[in-house]
């Protein structure tokens, strides 16, 4: 179902994400964003004194290149486009994410190693997106396999259709329904 129809409003910003998943052909998987802002009208600061209708105020991406276990062997961030002259300076600083492992914890220690002014709030919001288009392309890479396209580690009790007691747990992974395991059978 759509949203309601809106109340009458002018556009002031505008915020794209893309997320791409993909399968290299060495069998790493890279997952590449792009974060770009935009105004529909003319502004400025002090680092760029014109900033025109369109033209990005924030154009970022960030690249992710992951094993099969989802852990991080590079992570390369660049910003093309930013409001401060000074703000590229920090891309090279997500690297450090390098060694990580997408699952339960990944954002807190992602963001740990890149907090405050060790890193970029538009970069590190990226994270999050980035993990879960990760998932979403291991799924896929398991199902092109024949493998089982995963277990519910790391799923159940995270959103509303895997809740302990949702019938899309107890379909999938029975064992995990109610939140208890199975009884053996006898």
């Amino acid at each position: 179902m759509p949203l309601s129809p809106p109340a009458d409003r002018t556009a002031l910003h505008t915020r794209r994400i893309t997320i791409h998943g993909y399968q290299r052909t060495d069998g790493l998987i890279d997952v590449e964003a792009a974060l770009t802002d935009t105004k529909p009208y003319d502004f400025g600061n002090e680092d760029r004194p014109l900033i025109r209708a369109g033209e990005p105020l924030h154009g970022m991406q960030m690249r992710l290149t992951l094993d099969d276990e989802l852990r991080i062997i590079t992570c390369e961030a660049s910003m093309d486009y930013t409001p401060y002259t000074i703000c590229p300076g920090v891309a090279p600083n997500f690297a450090a994410l390098a060694g990580l492992q997408i699952k339960p914890g990944f954002l807190r220690a992602a963001i740990g190693r890149v907090a405050g002014t060790a890193g970029c709030t538009h970069l590190r919001e990226l994270l999050q997106q980035i993990a879960t288009t990760a998932f979403q392309t291991a799924y896929s890479l398991r199902v092109q396999r024949g493998m089982q396209p995963g277990s519910s580690d790391g799923l159940v009790g995270t959103c509303f259709a895997y809740a302990e007691d949702s019938p899309v747990v107890t379909r999938r992974w029975p064992n995990r329904a109610g939140g208890r395991a199975a009884a053996p059978a006898e």
